[in-house]
């Protein structure tokens, strides 16, 4: 039985911490219109982050996850799918929650996720219809990325997790000269081609949104990828995507 409000005999809302939220987006689930929920904190600290402001637990100006669900209530039939964003989703124990919230009205659910909690993630695959995972360096250099030790480890468990479920998905790395370098984009070619990743997104970083002035300073243009490099990328990932 679900959970109910004290007196009102309704569901309970879910106390997701929403820290933004795009009401139509057509980037965010494939082929899909979709409202985009951002949610509230993240473990990691991506140097190259454009929404930092996601990253504490709790957020300056947090949105009432009350009020979107009674918008995206107003939206069915105009509206395909719901994409829960972030920051890092997964750090919020009522996810799974809200997840059945916005199902209950007839969406279809994605997930933007870096793979910070593959336990949550686990319990959480059999309900999503999309997932977008972020993979960001090989492994032995994910703490350069995310500044946090044991992280590769941890995006890579999730990674398997999201390949083995019945969930549609896509990888996607942020490429950055300095954090990503060609030589680190040939071993995580080689590490996802080894785990049967034909299809990668390569997101190129942009200044836009992003507070560390040293990762700014060392891309002032951005990020770019030279067509040789991404023949030899080719040869473990076939099909490869670039993103501006």
């Amino acid at each position: 039985m679900p959970d109910r409000a004290a007196g009102t005999g309704s569901p309970a809302v879910p106390l997701l911490r929403v820290g933004g939220f795009e009401p139509f987006s057509s980037a965010d689930y494939p082929d899909a219109l979709a409202a985009v929920v951002f949610c509230q904190g993240c473990p990691w600290r991506c140097g190259y982050c454009h929404n930092p402001h996601l990253i504490p637990a709790r957020g300056d100006d947090e949105r009432d996850f009350a009020r979107i669900l009674a918008w995206l209530a107003s939206r069915r039939g105009l509206l395909d799918a719901v994409v829960f964003s972030g920051g890092e989703p997964t750090a919020q124990a009522e996810l799974s929650s809200a997840i059945d919230a916005v199902r209950a009205l007839g969406f279809m659910i994605g997930l933007h996720t870096g793979g910070a909690y593959p336990r949550r993630l686990a319990k959480l695959l059999p309900k999503l219809d999309w997932v977008g995972i972020d993979v960001k360096a090989p492994v032995a250099d994910y703490s350069t990325v995310t500044g946090i030790p044991g992280s590769g480890l941890t995006a890579l468990t999730s990674l398997d997790l999201v390949r083995n479920a019945n969930a549609a998905y896509e990888v996607r790395t942020t490429v950055h000269p300095v954090l990503t370098p060609p030589s680190a984009m040939e071993r995580l070619a080689r590490e996802l081609g080894a785990r049967g990743v034909e299809r990668w997104i390569l997101q190129l970083f942009r200044a836009t949104g992003c507070a560390n002035e040293a990762v700014v300073a060392s891309a002032p243009g951005g990020a770019s990828l030279d067509r040789a490099l991404l023949v030899r990328l080719s040869e473990h990932v076939p099909v490869i995507e670039i993103r501006g």
